[in-house]
């Protein structure tokens, strides 16, 4: 498990798809394509995914489901569990604070918590110096624990630099 059930959900947001495959709820989910619509909840071409963060890429949130590839006709989708089919639209988290153990690198408590170069991770280190303003997501407000969990802090969109 990557997302652990202490958190605080103050914002979310149900109107994106995830078709790149499974993930594990937990990381920091990125636009696939920029050209994507606002004016249809259900429009197919809102998709996002786990991805190597890049200088254009937008951080939209930290995915809140287990994303599987199931045979729906043999089995259904464990509730429970709160998993999500491939392709369908999954619950992301705009504002609030999570514990989760996809982190890279050592964070300190304050650091600026950024979307990472290695997919779906949170850092305390931008990618790059240009893009640092752009994946910015919040702030880390503890270090890791014996587990490889840390608390971060979630604020997006950010609109800069935090």
């Amino acid at each position: 498990m990557a997302l652990k059930a202490d958190r605080y959900e103050e914002s979310t947001d149900i109107s994106y798809f995830y078709t790149a495959g499974t993930a594990t709820r937990g990381g920091v989910a990125c636009l696939d394509v920029l050209s994507a619509s606002g004016a249809a909840m259900d429009q197919g071409d809102n998709t996002i995914s786990y991805q190597a963060a890049a200088t254009t890429d937008v951080p939209v949130g930290i995915l809140l489901n287990d994303v599987v590839n199931k045979d729906l006709t043999r089995t259904h989708l464990n509730f429970y569990k709160n998993e999500v089919q491939k392709g369908g639209k999954v619950t992301i988290l705009k504002r609030g604070w999570v514990v989760t153990s996809n982190v890279t690198g050592s964070p300190s408590p304050g650091d600026v918590a950024y979307a990472s170069e290695t997919s779906g991770e949170i850092a305390n280190v931008a990618a790059d110096a240009t893009a640092s303003g752009n994946l910015a997501i919040g702030r880390f407000m503890s270090a890791k624990d014996a587990d490889g969990y840390a608390k971060v802090y979630v604020n997006l969109p950010n609109h800069g630099a935090n």
